[in-house]
């Protein structure tokens, strides 16, 4: 099948044997904006919400439900010998790979599929697994494979003996979304089944320069076209981020989770510190709702019940959210956090999250991420952060 609006090129540098990837990535306007826009998030929310209360009778592991119609970056991978592509959503906020098989037929209409008949190298284990989204549940079996980080014809990462999830059922996102799958990047604890996530997998087969890899989210530009953004696997992004400001070692290595300090905006300031993730599939700042309320207030946002969203005026002279990470500053500014919906209509990219003192409080999505790089350093554990130079 071609997709002809995602395009993505790739370096890659060998280092005797271990390399850096550069893996350009394809920014799409989120799913949200485009329901928001055409009137249909309402029922999407109400949707959600019944999907949050169902329950499976299948007997396995199942991961707290997320939601990706936030996602906006995605990229190229290949599964199997000869190589099998998938547009995947690269997601911090998970562990594990999942792409759709021969099996899948509800919502899998006019997507690749991988036939696991047609890799050489394909192994089953047998073994069923489940993840819960917002958009309902998936499941399958295990495999291992290769895994090549980049699509076919281009440089590309190899990662043998990879777990993947070979779907036979997805939610109902898949139908409408460009996305083939979603690669996990997360730390093998968080992990359904506990499988040891392809990127981990790479680490510990000594495949890459360094035990990092480097985030970087550009300014959005017409939706479907390539160099948004670019993951570096394995060494600092040096031509699209400035020196590294500070590091924030994790507080709990499951996500890329850390404490963060001092949300602020104008007059409004929080000091609290909370526990806090960055999440490459989520293109909103997610927080209390005490704390996001007041940042809306001191944004001159104003609350829509129907969407569930703050509105903004679009020229909205509002300044910097700061915040505090180890003992380093730093702001996301009005341009990162003010999104817009058409000529006349922009919103405050923050919402609330229900937040029981489990987990993180705030999620650090695309307006933290397009003002910063983020260096995920998971040999020491630790997250560090470098000024976007957009």
């Amino acid at each position: 099948m071609q997709v002809t609006i995602l395009v993505s090129f790739l370096f890659l540098v060998s280092y005797s044997t271990a390399a850096v990837l550069e893996h350009q990535l394809v920014w799409r306007e989120s799913r949200m904006i485009q329901m928001i826009r055409n009137g249909e998030y309402p029922a999407y929310l109400e949707y959600r919400d019944r999907m949050a209360s169902h329950t499976s009778n299948l007997a396995t592991v199942v991961q707290s439900a997320t939601d990706y119609v936030y996602y906006e970056y995605m990229g190229n991978i290949t599964v199997g010998t000869p190589n099998q592509d998938f547009i995947v959503v690269l997601d911090t906020g998970s562990a594990n790979l999942l792409i759709p098989g021969t099996n899948c037929t509800q919502y899998c209409e006019k997507k690749r599929l991988f036939n696991e008949k047609d890799s050489t190298t394909y192994v089953s284990t047998n073994k069923p697994w489940q993840i819960k989204y917002a958009s309902g549940d998936a499941y399958g079996v295990l495999g291992i494979d290769t895994v090549k980080i980049g699509g076919s014809g281009e440089p590309q990462l190899a990662i043998p003996k990879s777990y993947l999830g070979v779907a036979d059922t997805v939610g109902s996102d898949f139908k409408w979304s460009p996305k083939e799958g979603v690669f996990g990047l997360a730390f093998t604890a968080l992990a359904v089944d506990n499988i040891t996530p392809p990127l981990i997998n790479a680490i510990n087969q000594g495949l890459l320069d360094q035990p990092i890899f480097t985030t970087w989210f550009g300014q959005r530009g017409a939706p479907g076209t390539s160099a948004s953004g670019a993951f570096t696997y394995g060494a600092l992004d040096k031509t699209h981020c400035g020196p590294v400001i500070g590091y924030a070692p994790l507080t709990n290595a499951r996500h890329f989770q850390f404490q963060a300090s001092g949300f602020s905006l104008a007059s409004y300031s929080s000091p609290t510190t909370y526990e806090v993730i960055t999440d490459t599939a989520t293109s909103f700042l997610c927080g209390p709702q005490a704390e996001i309320d007041n940042l809306a207030k001191a944004a001159g946002a104003t609350w829509d019940p129907t969407n569930q969203v703050f509105n903004i005026p679009c020229n909205a002279e509002a300044g910097p959210i700061k915040l505090k990470i180890n003992g380093f500053n730093y702001v996301i500014r009005a341009n990162n956090y003010i999104l817009q919906i058409d000529t006349n209509s922009c919103l405050f990219a923050a919402i609330p999250q229900s937040y029981a003192g489990f987990g993180p409080a705030w999620i650090l999505g695309g307006p933290f991420m397009r003002q910063y790089c983020n260096v995920h350093d998971i040999g020491q554990k630790r997250v560090g952060f470098a000024l976007a130079l957009q």
